[in-house]
């Protein structure tokens, strides 16, 4: 890169700009995912939408790669690139809520910890991930499922409009009204059509308190566990979402320290709607098994979304793989019990994640997320430390998943893909790839906004 075109760019720009003689580079050009080591040609750190304009005109015009980090926290990595223009939006992090009208205008840098802080000061809240350190922008335009969205539904099912710069440098406004084949594809086609700098999210009366029902039972009343949890949820009204995880037990008390690193079944709920129903609906699942700790009680929303931040932190190797499944079946019950075994990874978890409710209700072909009729998603996060141990990790990983794969159905969930799925993208967006190829033609005919689970032009 010139020196001179480079000063220039620095110019033009409110935010930062670092290569990599730069002392700040190091630290910027981390992502949460340290399995994916790669080094952009340049970082330029957005202050705002003309920042965004700035460095997406620079990439198109001097034909570098472009990606596009906001919260950072994806699988694969798809946020950084090898000698790219890597455009960071994390400067870019402002929540605004309107009470009255229950929407919030949220920025592409800020994270669901941001969005629940602001939001929940008015009783209100938006489906989001459940670790707060997520970003807001990748979950929402992948998708977006938690605890809220069997209620709710999904990330993308209350995106009520979004301003995007398209990679012709213009900056446009898109929902039902206005663009609605763009508002159509970033609801579920990922960051492949341009980058959001405004989301207005539809919010909903939630907490400030919402039930939560968290019980730890032994791996090796898996089955059982299991067996109970497919009929619990068969019958579960949408305000109940509960997760149905196999974890190491965490190594702290109340847990018996002879079980500490241990693996074991854990059952994650959050019931939104009213205590008192909630508390009826969950006297099953207290009143079932031996759990080794279990409880109901009141939390804080806001306290929720953080449970499970300690267990993914940055700086860890990550390595992804998910299915999608109509029912849990005897023989993959077994298979995730006999997998599961030994988990590898000291923060590895499998989990599976009920369908149904409200994002089921809305028609497959409604926004771009193709996957409404999944019955459950299984997903296998490992994550390690040791550099040395990836081949070994990443080998337990794939036998589990290949293991898993003649149960499943087509589809998987974009957010949920490794960084070496890409034969897997058009299973991603599924019926609705086609469409979104020739939207893709239409809108980014050069593919300018490739470093992502890419959707090709048409022909």
């Amino acid at each position: 890169m010139a020196q001179q075109s480079l000063e220039e760019l620095q110019s033009q720009m409110r935010g930062p700009v670092y290569t990599a003689d730069d002392e700040h580079y190091e630290a910027a050009r981390q992502i949460w995912n340290t399995l994916i080591y790669k080094r952009p040609a340049i970082i330029a750190r957005c202050s705002g939408t003309a920042d965004v304009i700035t460095a997406v005109n620079f990439a198109r015009e001097h034909d570098m790669p472009l990606s596009v980090r906001s919260g950072g926290h994806d699988y694969a990595g798809k946020s950084i690139e090898d000698e790219s223009l890597m455009i960071d939006l994390s400067l870019m992090n402002g929540v605004r809520v309107d009470p009255q009208v229950k929407t919030a205008r949220v920025q592409p840098g800020a994270t669901w910890g941001d969005v629940d802080h602001e939001s929940q000061a008015f009783g209100l809240a938006t489906p989001g991930a459940t670790v707060s350190t997520v970003g807001i922008a990748g979950f929402t335009l992948g998708g977006g499922s938690g605890y809220l969205s069997r209620k709710y539904g999904l990330g993308v099912d209350n995106l009520i409009a979004a301003d995007i710069v398209t990679a012709d440098g213009r900056l446009l406004h898109a929902s039902n009204e206005q663009n609605p084949d763009l508002f159509w594809a970033i609801r579920g086609g990922s960051g492949n059509f341009g980058i959001v700098t405004s989301f207005e999210l539809q919010l909903h009366e939630v907490g400030p308190e919402v039930l939560t029902a968290q019980y730890f039972y032994p791996l090796e009343d898996g089955r059982e566990v299991f067996d109970f949890y497919r009929g619990f949820m068969a019958d579960a009204p949408g305000e109940l979402l509960c997760y149905a995880f196999v974890v190491p037990i965490p190594p702290a008390e109340p847990f018996p320290e002879e079980l500490h690193g241990k693996p074991a079944v854990a059952l994650i709920g959050c019931y939104c709607g009213e205590h008192e129903e909630g508390k009826q609906i969950l006297k099953e699942l207290e009143n079932f098994g031996d759990p080794i700790l279990g409880f109901v009680q009141p939390i804080a929303y806001t306290q929720l979304q953080k449970t499970f931040d300690e267990g993914v932190p940055k700086g860890l190797r990550w390595y992804s793989k998910a299915l999608d499944f109509d029912r849990l079946s005897d023989g993959l019950i077994e298979q995730i019990i006999s997998h599961s075994q030994a988990l590898k990874g000291a923060h590895t978890m499998v989990y599976v994640a009920p369908g149904g409710g409200a994002v089921n209700e809305v028609d497959v072909t409604a926004t771009a997320y193709p996957h409404r009729d999944t019955a459950y998603t299984l997903h296998i996060l490992a994550g390690w430390a040791e550099p040395d141990k990836d081949d070994e990790i990443m080998d337990w990983v794939n036998e589990f998943y290949d293991a898993l794969e003649s149960k499943a159905k087509s589809g998987v969930y974009v957010n949920l893909l490794g960084h070496d799925e890409t034969a897997r993208v058009p299973e991603a967006y599924g019926i609705n790839y086609e469409r979104l190829q020739k939207i893709k033609t239409k809108w980014d005919p050069d593919n300018l906004f490739s470093v992502n689970h890419n959707i090709p032009t048409a022909g």
